[in-house]
């Protein structure tokens, strides 16, 4: 909504939730821009290239990709197994990495990626290995694929805190479970969204990570 209301026309990617897609297509659609939806998973690479084949077939030219999509579990060294590995490095990494092979690809004079990472690239959390590894994973990709596509595309991530409560879980639960923060204040939706769109804004930016968390990142470790 953050980008439509900026006036991009929108592509929205979604799994299972198709109902709610089509209703942000609506939403979209009422602030007077182009809106469509795609469906798939992220868990293998023809279903990816699927994915952006549709996306690139009803929209055209792709000017701006925001990665995520993500899986988040709590598997540690002893209870992680491949399955969970590869479940969360999917559509976590190589989901990004190949869509920014394919954005890429097009011939665009300028462009730009935003990845959706975690604060917890800044620490170390052992109830949550896959998870963790893969957002690290996906900061540096961040990184060298900016200096990679430079100067015609730039990329850029945002680092964000607890947001939403888990599923199943009241919203006032969120500030009890969400550990220390510095700026006493947990983290809105639309911050994200802001964060994204002040990337979008800033030309001369790239290969940057913009934390959006209380300043839980500066932490380390020490957050719970």
């Amino acid at each position: 909504m953050a980008l439509g209301k900026t006036g991009f026309n929108v592509v929205i990617h979604c799994r299972r939730s198709l109902a709610e897609a089509r209703a942000l297509k609506a939403g979209l659609e009422k602030l007077g821009v182009k809106a469509w939806v795609v469906r798939g998973s992220l868990d293998d690479e023809k279903a990816v290239a699927q994915m952006w084949y549709e996306a690139a077939k009803a929209a055209g030219r792709i000017e701006v990709l925001v990665n995520c999509a993500a899986v988040f579990n709590k598997d540690t060294v002893g209870t992680m197994s491949g399955a969970a590995i590869t479940g969360e490095f999917w559509p976590n990494l190589f989901a990004p990495m190949l869509l920014t092979k394919y954005f890429a690809a097009q011939s665009l004079e300028r462009g730009d990626i935003v990845n959706l990472l975690d604060r917890r690239i800044a620490s170390h959390d052992p109830e949550c290995v896959p998870y963790l590894l893969s957002k690290k994973a996906l900061a540096e990709f961040t990184k060298t694929s900016a200096l990679a596509l430079a100067p015609r595309i730039r990329v850029n991530g945002v680092a964000p805190g607890p947001v939403l409560a888990p599923p199943g879980k009241p919203a006032g639960s969120l500030r009890d479970r969400a550990g220390k923060i510095p700026l006493l204040e947990t983290v809105a939706p639309g911050e994200i969204a802001d964060a994204v769109i002040a990337l979008l804004n800033m030309p001369a930016t790239t290969g940057q990570i913009v934390f959006v968390d209380g300043g839980q990142h500066l932490l380390g470790s020490h957050d719970q």
